[in-house]
Protein backbone atom coordinates (compact mmCIF):
# COMPACT_ATOMS: atom_id res chain seq x y z
CA UNK A 1 0.00 0.00 0.00
CA UNK A 2 1.40 3.25 -0.86
CA UNK A 3 2.51 6.15 1.25
CA UNK A 4 -0.45 8.60 1.71
CA UNK A 5 -0.14 11.99 -0.06
CA UNK A 6 0.45 15.58 2.15
CA UNK A 7 -0.67 17.63 2.86
CA UNK A 8 -2.83 15.49 5.20
CA UNK A 9 -6.20 17.34 7.10
CA UNK A 10 -7.86 14.80 9.78
CA UNK A 11 -11.25 15.77 11.02
CA UNK A 12 -12.50 13.87 14.34
CA UNK A 13 -16.56 14.27 15.95
CA UNK A 14 -17.51 12.62 19.13
CA UNK A 15 -16.70 8.93 17.77
CA UNK A 16 -13.12 9.05 18.73
CA UNK A 17 -14.27 10.05 22.55
CA UNK A 18 -16.59 7.53 22.66
CA UNK A 19 -14.31 4.99 22.49
CA UNK A 20 -12.53 6.70 25.37
CA UNK A 21 -15.62 6.75 28.04
CA UNK A 22 -16.61 10.37 27.41
CA UNK A 23 -20.10 10.94 27.67
CA UNK A 24 -21.43 11.99 24.27
CA UNK A 25 -25.03 14.67 23.62
CA UNK A 26 -26.94 12.28 21.87
CA UNK A 27 -28.03 8.20 22.54
CA UNK A 28 -28.51 6.76 25.98
CA UNK A 29 -25.94 9.15 27.81
CA UNK A 30 -27.06 12.07 26.44
CA UNK A 31 -29.80 12.64 28.76
CA UNK A 32 -28.44 14.54 32.25
CA UNK A 33 -31.60 15.22 35.02
CA UNK A 34 -34.42 15.25 32.16
CA UNK A 35 -32.29 17.74 30.53
CA UNK A 36 -31.23 17.63 26.72
CA UNK A 37 -28.21 18.96 25.95
CA UNK A 38 -29.60 21.40 23.59
CA UNK A 39 -31.86 23.25 26.46
CA UNK A 40 -28.19 23.60 28.16
CA UNK A 41 -25.73 24.30 25.88
CA UNK A 42 -27.49 27.85 25.12
CA UNK A 43 -26.12 31.39 25.62
CA UNK A 44 -30.22 32.03 26.76
CA UNK A 45 -29.70 29.42 29.42
CA UNK A 46 -26.88 30.24 30.91
CA UNK A 47 -28.39 33.72 31.46
CA UNK A 48 -31.51 32.29 33.09
CA UNK A 49 -29.75 29.91 35.09
CA UNK A 50 -26.12 29.74 35.42
CA UNK A 51 -25.61 27.57 38.06
CA UNK A 52 -27.72 24.56 36.70
CA UNK A 53 -25.77 25.12 33.32
CA UNK A 54 -22.72 25.07 35.30
CA UNK A 55 -23.54 21.86 36.99
CA UNK A 56 -23.69 20.11 33.96
CA UNK A 57 -20.28 21.47 33.06
CA UNK A 58 -18.98 20.55 35.84
CA UNK A 59 -20.02 16.77 35.96
CA UNK A 60 -18.94 16.27 32.35
CA UNK A 61 -15.60 17.65 33.18
CA UNK A 62 -15.34 15.38 36.20
CA UNK A 63 -16.40 12.69 33.43
CA UNK A 64 -14.10 13.79 31.08
CA UNK A 65 -11.34 14.18 33.37
CA UNK A 66 -11.91 10.15 33.90
CA UNK A 67 -10.77 9.49 30.32
CA UNK A 68 -7.70 9.01 28.71
CA UNK A 69 -6.50 8.91 24.66
CA UNK A 70 -7.26 5.92 23.12
CA UNK A 71 -5.51 3.99 20.36
CA UNK A 72 -7.12 6.05 17.63
CA UNK A 73 -5.74 9.85 19.09
CA UNK A 74 -2.09 8.28 19.43
CA UNK A 75 -2.50 7.16 15.58
CA UNK A 76 -3.10 10.80 14.68
CA UNK A 77 -0.10 12.16 16.58
CA UNK A 78 1.71 9.44 14.41
CA UNK A 79 0.51 11.16 11.69
CA UNK A 80 1.18 14.25 12.61
CA UNK A 81 4.84 13.14 13.66
CA UNK A 82 5.57 12.00 10.14
CA UNK A 83 4.88 14.88 8.23
CA UNK A 84 6.47 18.24 7.38
CA UNK A 85 6.21 21.34 8.87
CA UNK A 86 2.81 22.67 7.18
CA UNK A 87 1.67 19.87 6.50
CA UNK A 88 -1.03 18.41 8.94
CA UNK A 89 -3.45 19.64 10.25
CA UNK A 90 -6.23 18.35 13.25
CA UNK A 91 -9.44 19.97 13.50
CA UNK A 92 -11.97 18.63 15.93
CA UNK A 93 -15.43 19.17 16.82
CA UNK A 94 -14.60 17.87 20.35
CA UNK A 95 -13.99 19.85 23.57
CA UNK A 96 -12.58 17.22 25.78
CA UNK A 97 -8.62 18.17 25.09
CA UNK A 98 -8.15 14.32 24.59
CA UNK A 99 -5.85 14.73 21.60
CA UNK A 100 -3.59 17.24 23.34
CA UNK A 101 -3.00 15.07 25.81
CA UNK A 102 -1.93 12.36 23.62
CA UNK A 103 0.48 14.66 21.67
CA UNK A 104 -1.25 16.79 18.85
CA UNK A 105 0.17 19.99 18.27
CA UNK A 106 -1.27 21.41 15.29
CA UNK A 107 -5.18 21.60 16.55
CA UNK A 108 -8.01 23.73 15.67
CA UNK A 109 -10.94 23.34 18.09
CA UNK A 110 -14.03 24.48 16.27
CA UNK A 111 -16.04 24.05 19.11
CA UNK A 112 -13.99 25.55 21.68
CA UNK A 113 -12.38 23.41 24.92
CA UNK A 114 -14.39 22.00 28.34
CA UNK A 115 -10.71 23.15 29.75
CA UNK A 116 -10.89 26.81 28.81
CA UNK A 117 -13.00 29.26 30.78
CA UNK A 118 -13.57 32.74 29.81
CA UNK A 119 -15.96 35.62 31.93
CA UNK A 120 -18.87 37.04 30.67
CA UNK A 121 -18.17 40.94 31.18
CA UNK A 122 -14.50 41.39 30.63
CA UNK A 123 -12.06 39.94 28.42
CA UNK A 124 -10.64 37.41 30.84
CA UNK A 125 -9.80 34.11 29.53
CA UNK A 126 -7.99 31.22 31.31
CA UNK A 127 -7.06 27.31 31.27
CA UNK A 128 -8.84 25.37 34.20
CA UNK A 129 -8.20 21.71 34.93
CA UNK A 130 -10.04 21.72 38.51
CA UNK A 131 -12.42 19.30 39.32
CA UNK A 132 -14.65 19.72 40.31
CA UNK A 133 -14.87 23.21 40.20
CA UNK A 134 -15.94 25.71 43.40
CA UNK A 135 -18.18 27.76 43.45
CA UNK A 136 -20.84 27.37 40.66
CA UNK A 137 -21.06 29.35 39.08
CA UNK A 138 -17.13 30.21 38.99
CA UNK A 139 -16.37 33.93 40.01
CA UNK A 140 -14.25 36.16 37.31
CA UNK A 141 -10.80 36.72 39.21
CA UNK A 142 -10.59 40.14 37.36
CA UNK A 143 -14.25 41.47 37.15
CA UNK A 144 -16.31 39.62 39.72
CA UNK A 145 -18.59 38.08 37.20
CA UNK A 146 -19.40 34.96 35.96
CA UNK A 147 -17.31 32.49 34.18
CA UNK A 148 -18.25 30.33 31.07
CA UNK A 149 -17.34 27.78 29.73
CA UNK A 150 -15.01 28.36 26.91
CA UNK A 151 -16.87 26.11 24.23
CA UNK A 152 -19.41 27.00 20.86
CA UNK A 153 -22.92 27.23 22.23
CA UNK A 154 -26.04 26.42 19.91
CA UNK A 155 -26.56 29.51 18.22
CA UNK A 156 -23.32 31.50 18.43
CA UNK A 157 -20.49 31.25 15.65
CA UNK A 158 -17.08 29.66 15.50
CA UNK A 159 -14.14 31.30 15.65
CA UNK A 160 -13.69 32.91 12.31
CA UNK A 161 -9.79 32.19 12.32
CA UNK A 162 -10.32 28.70 13.27
CA UNK A 163 -12.25 28.07 10.83
CA UNK A 164 -10.59 29.73 8.26
CA UNK A 165 -7.74 27.63 8.86
CA UNK A 166 -9.48 24.26 8.75
CA UNK A 167 -10.93 25.43 5.36
CA UNK A 168 -7.78 26.19 3.65
CA UNK A 169 -6.50 23.06 4.92
CA UNK A 170 -9.71 20.82 3.11
CA UNK A 171 -8.71 23.59 0.38
CA UNK A 172 -5.15 22.01 -0.02
CA UNK A 173 -5.01 18.51 1.72
CA UNK A 174 -4.45 15.59 -0.56
CA UNK A 175 -5.36 12.92 2.24
CA UNK A 176 -8.36 13.58 4.67
CA UNK A 177 -9.41 11.55 7.40
CA UNK A 178 -12.77 11.62 8.96
CA UNK A 179 -12.98 9.74 11.94
CA UNK A 180 -16.29 9.57 14.12
CA UNK A 181 -18.44 12.22 12.64
CA UNK A 182 -21.45 12.21 11.93
CA UNK A 183 -20.99 14.47 9.02
CA UNK A 184 -24.18 15.84 9.54
CA UNK A 185 -23.59 19.12 11.76
CA UNK A 186 -22.15 22.09 9.53
CA UNK A 187 -19.75 23.95 8.68
CA UNK A 188 -17.33 21.19 10.07
CA UNK A 189 -19.20 18.94 7.51
CA UNK A 190 -18.17 20.90 4.69
CA UNK A 191 -14.61 19.90 5.21
CA UNK A 192 -14.71 16.81 3.42
CA UNK A 193 -17.00 17.77 0.80
CA UNK A 194 -14.57 21.13 -0.41
CA UNK A 195 -11.44 18.11 0.16
CA UNK A 196 -13.33 16.26 -2.43
CA UNK A 197 -14.07 18.72 -4.73
CA UNK A 198 -10.49 20.08 -4.94
CA UNK A 199 -9.67 15.90 -5.58
CA UNK A 200 -8.25 14.57 -2.26
CA UNK A 201 -8.22 11.15 -0.99
CA UNK A 202 -10.28 11.12 1.63
CA UNK A 203 -11.07 7.90 4.42
CA UNK A 204 -14.01 7.80 6.79
CA UNK A 205 -13.79 5.38 9.99
CA UNK A 206 -16.97 4.84 11.62
CA UNK A 207 -19.04 2.02 12.77
CA UNK A 208 -22.03 3.96 11.08
CA UNK A 209 -22.69 5.05 7.55
CA UNK A 210 -23.06 8.25 7.26
CA UNK A 211 -23.87 11.14 4.38
CA UNK A 212 -20.33 11.17 3.25
CA UNK A 213 -19.84 7.19 2.86
CA UNK A 214 -20.61 7.27 -0.42
CA UNK A 215 -18.06 10.24 -1.85
CA UNK A 216 -15.19 8.58 0.05
CA UNK A 217 -12.26 6.65 -1.63
CA UNK A 218 -11.74 3.97 1.58
CA UNK A 219 -14.08 3.44 4.37
CA UNK A 220 -13.25 1.37 7.29
CA UNK A 221 -16.45 0.41 9.27
CA UNK A 222 -15.59 0.03 12.55
CA UNK A 223 -14.23 1.79 16.21
CA UNK A 224 -10.94 3.95 14.97
CA UNK A 225 -9.34 2.93 18.09
CA UNK A 226 -9.51 -0.92 15.98
CA UNK A 227 -9.03 0.05 12.71
CA UNK A 228 -6.96 2.89 12.81
CA UNK A 229 -3.64 1.53 13.73
CA UNK A 230 -3.52 -1.08 11.00
CA UNK A 231 -4.70 1.35 8.71
CA UNK A 232 -1.24 3.28 9.86
CA UNK A 233 0.94 0.70 9.43
CA UNK A 234 0.21 -0.16 5.80
CA UNK A 235 0.43 3.52 4.53
CA UNK A 236 3.34 5.18 7.35
CA UNK A 237 6.42 6.13 5.64
CA UNK A 238 8.80 3.44 5.84
CA UNK A 239 12.47 4.56 5.96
Amino acid sequence: MKTIETPILVLTGAGISRESGVPTFRGADGLWKNYRAEELATPEAFARRPELVWEWYDWRRQAIAKCNPNAAHEVIVAIEDATGPGEFLLATQNVDGLHELAGSRNVRRLHGSIWHLRCVRCDHEELNRTVPLAPLPPPCPQCGSFLRPGVVWFGEGLDRVVLDAAFTAARTARTVLVIGTSSLVYPAAALPEIALESGAHVVEVNPEATPLSPYVAERLEGPAAELLPAWWREHAPTD
